[in-house]
């Protein structure tokens, strides 16, 4: 099974909390369990941060520029997220400019954080690999 860009797109809203996957070949629409958008919410933002420090704005598009404009992180699903993993001390933040010159919240990862990320991760992999193995699966032809 090939994977074209833009046949799927998925996207993190949180009016109702909804992990939307939408094929756009068909139109069809479905949800995803609140559970596993927070915990994949979380571990995408980790990963992000992972890379150096930056404000919400950016871990948002960064996330949809590196999915290839497939994960769409919505603002009213990304802070309450960015503060339940600051509550945790997974990432903390300080103030600072924006590139726009506007004063802006900066997130980067905690040592706590990192640590998170590192089991999350393999948590993820082990998850992502038992689903193929499912998936791969042969099928019977009767």
């Amino acid at each position: 099974m090939k994977s074209r860009s833009r046949d799927l797109l998925l996207t993190i809203d949180s009016k109702p909390h909804l992990l939307s996957i939408i094929d756009n070949k068909r139109g069809l629409m479905k949800d995803a369990n609140n559970e596993l958008i927070h915990g994949t919410l979380d571990l995408l933002i980790l990963k992000v941060l992972a890379t150096g420090k930056m404000h919400g704005w950016d871990i948002s598009k960064r996330i949809m520029v590196v999915s290839r404009d497939r994960l769409l992180i919505k603002q009213g699903s990304l802070y309450p997220a960015v503060h339940r993993l600051e509550q945790k001390r997974l990432i903390e933040a300080e103030w600072g400019v924006s590139e726009l010159g506007r004063r802006a919240k900066f997130y980067r990862l905690t040592k706590k954080g990192r640590k998170q990320l590192e089991a999350e991760t393999s948590r993820w992999a082990a998850f992502v690999e038992s689903i193929g193995l499912v998936l791969g699966m042969e099928e019977s032809e009767g």
